[in-house]
């Protein structure tokens, strides 16, 4: 992965902390950064830096002060222009500004850049909730190098932007089954009894961001050891809870395993078992589910009960990058899908069921609007997948491929877009990129539907064939059995069908399956994935001071301590910490090169900044590169700069002082404050 980074202002201090945070999330990545202040430039030159990156993503950090007013503007025009040529997903992260009213610009940026589904907004009121940093602005850095923030906010930056990478780039989980009894409140419903539980502050806080994630889309279900009696009373006892049993697709309170309640609450949502989280406050229980069923993310709430909204808002699993209408409805359409169920169960066969479905499938050209449903699609869809292509909203706005939506409703309502086709018309066939469709719609013969339309399609292009390549993966064996049900056999990966027999497919209906409700054939389980460390992310790095804290730790370099000139004065003795400090190593020695050291301008700059912050003596770059730049020389130029700032008539002193040993110096020194 290849991170592209142009910004207003120098941007190189965050790439320590942007390093450390792809680690930590298995993301192999590569960082570079444009030249200084050309966002303009990189966001229109077609041969810059951004629109080079075909496998990554890019970044523009924007602060509004280091332009003219009114700039706003012409930025977000320049943004539009890019979003459509650019083949990754674009970031744009609105940094926080000393003078200028960045809430209205933030505002005029973001209805700007709506419904472009290539586009990312990060602001700076979004870091500064997640990641609040005392000291924001460094006035001296950004004055000698044009540096403007500290390091703890560098850090803080960096963290709020690898979060939205991830939140991009990462699978996402589906559903959340929560416990009851301290969990969803403070107490045991079946000792307590449901009038003695609390909804104390912490589970309230739980309540309500739960409420929130199933308005992003996530389903929620129960998994909690009860008699289900208890639960559904505690309910009825607190209609003051944010969350209600409605808000639930799926329950399953008994007293059988965890781990096996949570494969049924998969099968029953045809979901898979890997996109599960789980919350629970009871370690064993934790702990039984990592054991039992380790592709489930199963979260430890902490023992603390008030730091549960904030381990909550700290771990990343729950993030989504851009919601859809889908999302919206999922859980309105998984109440609909029960529905179904009962229908199907009360229905004499599977074909009078679909009859009664009432099914309309509608297929059509990609609109604008719809890139990022299509997006999702093909980062959530793996059974009815042919070739489990994985692209972002900016690939499928540049594909050259023609692409059609498939919308499905029946009589209970609406399944959303649940399907889409990218295809190219070659010399004689219609050749498919991508065949799928969601799983709530299989089984209807919604795919045998989308098999005859390419098959409409190749015969009014006067093609001979239709060729829908499959490419094996974990989850997709059902969409090599529907293919194989065509009667056609792959040749080298390739499923061939005669453009007339692709038109005429039809769907007929088997026998009614055992359990009364068609669906997707049944698959093995997929072995648990290499996953980001969430919890440990929730707990231990969700401050800037932790990360920063942690940062510095894993980056520290360690020195001999033999061999190094020990500071002679006090003054050497704070800047060689402060050397340290920076440079984050065990030891410094007066006459080591700060360079050598591993420093770099950046650094120089925060030196300086601190210098003037400390010692209230401006000192320009130049100090840095006229010479050997060590502690020793440092602490000779703040000691002239002191003497020059004292005022008087020591020009001749000055100029004397120039010509003198260390040694000579501080004795001088030593008798100047001696006489006064």
């Amino acid at each position: 992965m290849l991170i592209a980074i142009s910004a207003t202002f120098t941007a190189e201090a965050i790439q320590p902390g942007l390093a450390f945070w792809m680690r930590e999330l298995g993301l192999p990545a590569e960082l570079r950064f444009a030249a200084y202040n050309q966002v303009f430039q990189e966001l229109l030159d077609p041969a810059g830096l951004l629109a080079r990156n075909t496998s990554g993503v890019n970044v523009v950090l924007v602060r509004f002060d280091d332009w003219p007013a009114g700039q706003a503007a012409e930025f977000v025009d320049a943004v539009r222009s890019a979003a459509v040529r650019m083949s990754v997903p674009l970031i744009v992260v609105l940094c926080p500004g000393a003078v200028q009213l960045d809430d209205v610009l933030d505002d005029a940026v973001r209805r700007g850049v709506a419904g472009l589904p290539s586009v990312y907004l990060l602001t700076a009121a979004e870091i500064a909730e997640l990641y609040p940093v005392a000291e924001v602005h460094d006035p001296d850095g950004n004055e000698l190098g044009r540096v403007p923030y500290t390091p703890l906010y560098f850090v803080a930056l960096a963290t709020a932007l690898a979060r939205k990478i991830h939140a991009i780039a990462a699978p996402p989980f589906k559903a959340i089954a929560l416990d009851c009894d301290d969990t969803l409140w403070a107490g045991i419903c079946g000792e307590d009894g449901p009038e003695g539980v609390v909804l104390d502050p912490p589970r309230r806080g739980l309540q309500e961001f739960m409420a929130e994630r199933r308005r992003a889309g996530l389903l929620l279900a129960l998994c909690s050891k009860n008699n289900p009696e208890d639960v559904a009373a505690t309910f009825r006892a607190h209609p003051e809870m944010p969350l209600a049993p409605a808000d639930f697709v799926a329950r399953r309170i008994n007293w059988d395993s965890k781990a096996g309640n949570l494969v049924s609450l998969a099968e029953e949502l045809e979901i898979g078992l890997d996109t599960f989280i789980l919350v629970d406050d009871n370690p064993k229980e934790v702990q039984e589910v990592q054991a039992g069923a380790p592709q489930v993310l199963a979260l430890l709430l902490p023992a603390r009960a008030a730091e549960i909204p904030a381990f909550l808002a700290h771990v990343w699993a729950f993030d989504r990058a851009r919601l859809t209408e889908e999302d919206r409805r999922r859980g309105e359409m998984y109440a609909q899908r029960a529905e179904r169920g009962r229908a199907a169960r009360s229905s004499a066969s599977l074909e009078d069921f679909l009859a009664s479905l009432q099914l309309e499938v509608k297929i059509a050209p990609l609109e604008p609007a719809q890139v990022d449903r299509v997006a999702q699609l093909t980062a959530r869809t793996n059974q009815m997948n042919a070739t489990c292509i994985r692209r972002t909203a900016a690939e499928i706005q540049r594909l050259s491929e023609e692409c059609l939506t498939v919308h499905v409703t029946d009589r209970f309502g609406s399944y959303g877009l649940t399907g889409a086709m990218l295809f190219r018309v070659a010399a004689s066939a219609l050749v498919v990129d991508t065949f799928l469709l969601s799983c709530r719609a299989l089984g209807r013969g919604v795919e045998h539907r989308m098999v005859a339309r390419l098959g409409e399609i190749a015969l009014e292009h006067r093609l001979q064939t239709v060729e829908i390549p499959f490419v094996a993966a974990q989850r997709n064996r059902p969409a090599l059995l529907f293919l194989e049900s065509l009667g056609a056999v792959a040749i080298e990966g390739i499923f061939r069908f005669n453009a007339a027999d692709a038109a005429a497919v039809q769907y007929r209906a088997p026998a009614m399956p055992t359990s009364g409700l068609p669906g997707p054939e049944p698959t093995p389980p997929a072995p648990p994935p290499a996953r980001v460390a969430y919890a440990r992310i929730a707990g231990d790095l969700r401050t800037p001071e932790q990360i920063f804290a942690r940062l510095r730790a894993t980056s520290r370099r360690r020195t001999s301590l033999c061999d190094i000139d020990a500071p002679r004065t006090a003054l050497e003795r704070d800047l060689v910490a402060l050397w340290a400090e920076l440079l984050n190593v065990e030891a410094v020695g007066i006459h080591e090169n700060f360079f050598e050291l591993g420093g770099h301008s950046l650094l120089a700059v925060q030196l300086l900044s601190r210098v003037r912050q400390i010692y209230a003596v401006d000192l320009s770059l130049e100090v840095v590169y006229s010479g050997e730049f060590m502690v020793a020389e440092l602490a000779k130029a703040i000691e002239l700069k002191e003497i020059e700032q004292a005022g008087g008539d020591y020009q001749e002193l000055i100029e004397e002082l120039e010509g003198l040993s260390d040694a000579e110096v501080r004795a001088l020194l030593a008798e100047e404050q001696d006489a006064t």
